[in-house]
Parts: C-alpha cells; structure tokens; sequence
C-alpha cells in the first residue's frame, strides 16, 4: 500500500524565501528544512513554509501577513525546542506587534494583536503543541 503522511492546519505557503532582521540572536545558528536563524538576527523562512497566518477572531489583512509569518516561524523554532520559550516568547510577540505597524496595521489593533497572544497563544509555542501526523490512506498508521 503506498501511504502518505501529513499534518493539517496550515492556510499559506511561500512561494519565495523572506529575511528580515529580528531581535533574537541565539549562541549559535539554527538551521531547521525551512528556517534559518543566525547569530546576528538574521531569520531567514525559505519558499515552501506553510503557515495557519493571523489566529483567533482576526481577519487575514495585509498590514497582519508579515507579520503573523514570522510569528509562526519563532513560535515553531521555540514548539522545536530551537529557541527556549520562557526567554523568548514575549520578544517574538514584540516582532509581530513591531512588523504589523511598519506595515500599516492601526496602533490600537497592533496593540490588540500583542495582547491577543501574551494572554491566549502560550499553548502554540509550546513543545507539547506539535500538530498531529495523520496518515492516510486507512490502514497506514505507523
């Protein structure tokens, strides 16, 4: 039987590499299939990063895009263990703040957005958070 094996959730992909320079800059480089984070800050998410984009009750605009990509990326670096999410949780909740201003997004609904996930997305960079694998067709459970 041939199988597949997949894990569900994800809305977008990119469809060409993005850097920006953030505030995290770990000891050393992390370097994961789809995102590369080096010691000077640089984050780089490779074409193929699939991503949920902004969560909860929001609505997918433009001035949130950006941002909630590279939100996803840390908050995946710190579920994989790359990042520790007690120190840096708060300043990847800064960065998506920072990046939807930059790219237009209202203060007060920025704002919004940053309270949004220090009081309610604690759960989606936590390493117990992986989404599920799911194999199909039935009858290719590992």
């Amino acid at each position: 039987m041939k199988c597949i094996a997949y894990r569900g959730g994800y809305k977008y992909q990119l469809k060409e590499s993005y850097t920006v320079e953030i505030f995290i800059k770990p000891a050393k480089a992390i370097e994961t299939r789809f995102l590369r984070l080096d010691t000077d800050g640089k984050l780089t998410i490779r074409d193929g990063y699939a991503w949920d984009g902004p969560s909860g009750p929001t609505i997918d605009t433009l001035t949130f895009m950006r941002g909630s990509l590279v939100h996803d990326a840390l908050y995946q670096l710190m579920r994989e263990k790359h990042l520790d999410h007690d120190t840096h949780r708060e300043t990847a909740d800064r960065i998506l703040q920072r990046i939807c201003r930059e790219d237009g997004m209202w203060s007060v609904r920025a704002w919004c957005v940053y309270w949004a996930v220090r009081l309610f997305a604690d759960p989606a960079a936590d390493p117990a958070s992986t989404k599920p694998l799911t194999h199909a067709p039935k009858g290719c459970e590992a």
